[in-house]
């Protein structure tokens, strides 16, 4: 056996100039990754660049996926690579998996200076599918405007990388491997993990296990149905639920992680998580979940199906905050939403006299609130709840959440919503995704209605559809103010805002690997009507929206891809 030291060596690039990493890391479909030469190594290359040299040398940084198609080959260069750059120790998840919200907590438990995410989150997977990378920082949290900046500076103008293409790692055993490189002074360590267990021994301390694993396997206890998709999440739900927290084999369903997600598109919803919807309908189960690819969404089912929406997940989280014990203990610092969610959240914070953050889309915006002390429980409308023991969103501690404030309330999930709508009133939301829309027409469609609205004459405007009327209050491109850093983030969403507090919001998202997606958000606050369908409420203000718009004429669409 050959114990020579491993060659480092330098390769010559060119550079791409598509490299810019956007709220989500640098998502495309898995060809561009394949096909162009060093498109991998380049970007892997620029991440390491963005770290001071006397910062990286010696340090430990995470990484892991959510098992997707093309993660392994993805890890081996970045292992190859991370070794030739200077970092001292690589943290693995075993077979390379590992979800999002526990690599944040693995960063933070041991403290490195950051982690690399391979992920495309909910997008779909397989050779034909999408791959992303993900850079997160020494918060556990995905990297601030200005480190995404650094590097996709560093990316356009990139002419080599570094490179040890001897090493090879095993990945399939947990422990400890060691490699000595040429012109090192200390062996390269890489630590290939249990995927579970620091993660799972986090949320020991935030919820009572006991009297968890009493209310989903005592005598009297709750049907629960918990599908992983075959995303990451199934080995956590499988030990966490199963194992531990006493649940029936059945309960975990899709727990296998599957390259290709098992030819699902891994995205928690009423439309993708059909498996789950089906099974809840006949009223077999009191409560159901389905998770993301990397495990940072949830969706919220009650008995038959009965569907919670994200906006009051969180809110209904907030109004019963101290049915977790992690808050008992420290308290409850501030609430922040992403400005889409409806403003559910913002009534219980009212209520309770707790600050209320807005923040634009994105978990950057609540890490940075996090770090300050200012925020303890955050969400998204796309389907994205967490607390500040992390700082990511998180999926099983949403679910887990959910669990602890059933089980001190005894009552079921739609009772705990219904008797939310009737102490706070009901916001009535929803999302219109128009997908791979072609991007002209989507940038006109835009411009144009900045422009509409930015006429003084807009304001107080008004629209009447049937026997509704609605009165503009309000119309800008929402920008936000960090308190934190006082940082200036603009450009976030066209917001209307009308005289009774509904919302219509546009926006153009940057998650799909290819196209654009057109967004647009109905949010309409009921305090006395607050028991009939959403669509149907909220008919009048989508017929508004799409009047303003002219998005259907523009982009030759009779409806929306998606409705959440």
């Amino acid at each position: 056996m050959d114990n020579s030291p491993l060659q480092v060596v330098t390769v010559p690039t060119a550079p791409y100039p598509d490299q810019r990493p956007g709220t989500s890391g640098l998502r495309k479909k898995v060809y561009v990754f394949q096909s162009r030469r060093n498109y991998l190594h380049n970007f892997i290359q620029s991440i390491f660049s963005s770290i001071d040299l006397r910062d990286r040398q010696g340090s430990t940084m995470v990484v892991g996926g959510d098992g997707r198609f093309f993660n392994q080959a993805a890890i081996e260069v970045i292992v190859q690579m991370a070794a030739a750059n200077g970092v001292g120790r690589l943290v693995i998840g075993h077979h390379g998996i590992m979800s999002t919200p526990a690599i944040s907590c693995v960063i933070r438990k041991y403290k490195a200076i950051g982690g690399i995410i391979l992920t495309a989150s909910h997008n779909p997977g397989g050779p034909d599918g999408d791959f992303g990378i993900v850079f997160d920082t020494a918060n556990g949290g995905p990297a601030k405007e200005a480190v995404t900046n650094k590097i996709f500076q560093i990316s356009r103008t990139i002419e080599k990388f570094a490179l040890c293409p001897g090493l090879r790692v095993d990945l399939t055993t947990v422990g400890r491997q060691m490699f000595d490189l040429e012109n090192k002074f200390k062996p390269f360590t890489v630590e290939i993990v249990d995927s579970v267990e620091s993660y799972a021994n986090l949320l020991r301390n935030i919820f009572d296990f006991a009297a968890l694993k009493e209310f989903l396997s005592g005598k009297n206890h709750i049907r629960i149905r918990l599908d992983a998709m075959h995303g990451v999440v199934g080995p956590y739900v499988k030990r966490i639920f199963c194992e531990e927290l006493g649940c029936p084999a059945n309960s975990a369903i899709n727990c296998v992680p599957l390259e290709d997600f098992g030819g699902q598109h891994p995205d928690p919803n009423l439309i993708h998580a059909v498996d789950l919807v089906d099974s809840m309908r006949d009223g077999q189960y009191d409560f159901g979940a389905a998770f993301d690819g990397d495990g940072d969404r949830n969706m919220i089912l009650g008995k038959h199906g009965f569907f919670v929406s994200p906006s009051d997940s969180v809110a209904v989280i907030a109004a019963n905050i101290f049915c977790i014990p992690y808050f008992q203990q420290t308290g409850v610092r501030g609430f922040a939403r992403s400005m889409p969610t409806s403003t559910a959240l913002d009534r219980v914070a009212k209520a309770t006299k707790i600050e209320l953050y807005e923040t634009p889309t994105g978990t950057k915006f609540f890490g940075n609130l996090m770090d300050a002390g200012l925020l303890s429980l955050c969400g998204e409308e796309s389907f994205g709840t967490g607390g500040d023991h992390i700082r990511e969103k998180d999926g099983l501690w949403a679910v887990l959440a959910w669990l602890s404030i059933l089980a001190a309330r005894r009552q079921s999930v739609e009772d705990v919503l219904r008797e939310h709508w009737l102490k706070y009133g009901r916001n009535y939301f929803t999302r219109f995704d128009y997908e791979d829309v072609e991007i002209d027409a989507a940038c006109e469609m835009m411009e144009d209605l900045e422009i509409m609205m930015a006429d003084k004459a807009f304001v107080k405007q008004r629209f009447a559809v049937g026997d509704k009327i609605y009165q503009v209050d309000k119309a800008d491109n929402f920008e936000y103010a960090d308190p934190v850093d006082g940082t200036i983030t603009r450009n976030q969403g066209l917001r209307i805002i009308f005289s009774d507090g509904s919302r219509i919001i546009y926006r153009l998202s940057g998650t799909r690997s290819e196209g654009a997606t057109v967004r647009i958000y109905l949010d309409s606050y009921e305090r006395e009507d607050i028991f009939q369908d959403t669509q149907v409420m909220l008919a009048p203000l989508a017929t508004i929206a799409l009047k303003i718009s002219q998005l259907h004429q523009r982009t030759d669409r009779s409806g929306p891809s998606v409705i959440t």
